[in-house]
């Protein structure tokens, strides 16, 4: 792994916290230097307070410097150690009419604060987004996780909490501690040089409070054709985690992965989905 950082990390909770709080009252920053799971972290804190009694669901962005026992999606662990990965979980009330397709708005405002514009050079390392949860950095030889998402939702009489916690790659993990004959994960300094996760914070967590604002009050359809210009998957033969074969196109209006089999057009919501292997297509990573 990289060296461990021998400066604390200079977190930009306060800046982010005036520049949140004004939408969402009451909203705090907070930085641990080791934790489990900081999803898990802010769950126990929900589920401890609901059973204290009546309380408001607080709105709190936790940062942990490393996590010992991160998770992703199906279960999957994600390890992190101090300034090589931003993980980190944010904390809120959520009312939407209908859930689907958060992770998706959640990581269109991601790739969207890293990678404002969409790439112009041709080869040019860029930012896609593979459904549900994933981000992928792709260029002319590789396409390879850069960040993972993960939303979890609790509720307590009448409130409802989500936590949506992130895992972004941030310094490149070295050759060493790659596992054997495997792509060494992406990080976003091959995309943006000298980039390091406080400054990656900064970028990315003001808007993606907005983002999940606005999902609340309008669902995922504002944010499809924005999802649209970033599909990973959008053209590409995929395979489900029951077997099914079909080549992706895009999603719905409700972020549903439409999938056109031999069967026809099928909308998937939560199968798992892997890019099958095609002889002429870049070289890819299990995600």
């Amino acid at each position: 792994m990289s060296p461990i950082p021998t400066t604390p990390i200079r977190w930009p909770a306060e800046a982010i916290r005036e520049a949140v709080a004004p939408a969402l009252p009451g909203f705090t920053v907070e930085v641990l230097p080791s934790i489990d799971s900081s999803n898990t972290e802010l769950m126990r804190r929900f589920r401890a307070a609901g059973a204290a009694g009546p309380t408001a669901a607080v709105p709190v962005l936790l940062v942990a410097e490393q996590q010992t026992a991160g998770r992703g999606r199906m279960g999957r662990s994600w390890q992190s150690r101090a300034g090589d990965s931003l993980t980190f979980s944010l904390g809120m009330p959520l009312q939407p009419a209908d859930w689907s397709g958060l992770s998706l708005a959640v990581g269109i405002s991601i790739a969207e604060s890293l990678e404002p514009g969409l790439p112009g050079q041709a080869g040019q390392p860029h930012i896609r987004l593979k459904w549900p949860n994933d981000l992928w950095l792709i260029d002319a030889r590789s396409e390879r996780k850069l960040a993972g998402i993960l939303v979890e939702t609790a509720s307590w009489g009448d409130q409802r909490y989500v936590v949506i916690g992130v895992g972004l790659n941030v310094r490149p993990l070295a050759l060493a501690d790659a596992a054997p004959a495997a792509m060494p994960p992406a990080a976003l300094q091959d995309l943006l040089p000298g980039m390091d996760v406080a400054q990656a914070l900064q970028l990315v967590a003001a808007p993606l409070v907005q983002a999940v604002q606005a999902f609340g009050l309008f669902g995922f359809a504002p944010f499809q054709a924005r999802f649209a210009a970033r599909d990973a998957l959008a053209g590409r033969a995929v395979r489900l985690s029951d077997g099914t074969e079909g080549v992706a196109h895009g999603v719905g209006e409700n972020g549903a992965l439409l999938v056109h089999t031999p069967a026809g057009m099928q909308e998937i919501t939560s199968s798992e989905v892997s890019v099958r292997p095609v002889a002429a297509a870049l070289p890819t990573r299990p995600c």
